[in-house]
């Protein structure tokens, strides 16, 4: 069953009542209300994320909170970042937003990720789960691909990845055609996967249904941080 959005540009937004967290490493949605860490980066990018994803499907404040029965106000204190949804909430927007390649063009994507001769990964930009990975970054992990698919990263964050994090929204990353961010980490290794010393690329891109995927890739020797 999908709930759909009433709105004047049609059901274009919707989420599936069997999209659920399956398995201890993929609880990204429910432990983020509970940890700090994860807690506070999803709060400094739900409410920029919901605001754009609603401006792409040209989807209004009204229709969204009466489908989230909530009022209109909330909505806005939501996106503007004065308020936060509760727990219940909170799981219904990142369900809504996370990223669900679906459409041939967002396959050609991952596509074109998985056959990459260099070390990249893409990720959906809210949740950070794994969709697709390139031959080389899988060969920096210690286990198998499968054991990371469609499950979040970000318990494998270096202190530098976690940090920009936070600096996400002062340096745009939400606003309709973000530039490229780039910025330096440390080595981490963990006993799933080693994350080189190195300078990384991250690019937002949107998917057909108005959600966001991060690539994720190095950057050249010798690039500046943007």
């Amino acid at each position: 069953m999908a709930i759909r959005f009433k709105c004047p540009a049609g059901p274009v937004g919707k989420w599936r009542q069997t999209d659920k967290c399956p398995s201890p490493g993929d609880l990204f949605d429910v432990k983020l209300i509970r940890m700090s860490n994860e807690a506070a980066i999803l709060e400094t990018s739900l409410g920029p994320s919901l605001r754009r994803w609603r401006v792409l499907n040209r989807i209004k404040q009204e229709a969204l909170a009466d489908d989230l029965g909530v009022s209109q106000s909330r909505i806005s204190r939501w996106e503007s970042g004065l308020a936060q949804p509760d727990g219940a909430e909170r799981l219904k927007i990142t369900r809504l937003l996370r990223a669900r390649p679906e459409t041939a063009a967002d396959r050609a994507l991952l596509d074109l990720v998985t056959q990459a001769s260099v070390p990249v990964h893409l990720v959906c930009d809210l949740t950070h789960r794994l969709l697709a990975i390139s031959p080389a970054r899988a060969r920096e992990w210690h286990l198998p691909v499968a054991q990371f698919m469609n499950r979040p990263l970000w318990r494998f964050a270096s202190q530098s990845i976690r940090e920009m994090e936070f600096q996400l929204v002062d340096r745009g990353w939400f606003e309709p055609l973000p530039a490229d961010i780039v910025y330096g980490t440390e080595p981490a290794d963990f006993p799933e996967m080693f994350i080189p010393e190195s300078r990384i690329r991250i690019s937002r891109l949107p998917l057909s249904d108005g959600s966001f995927v991060r690539l994720v890739r190095e950057a050249p020797r010798g690039t500046e941080p943007a």
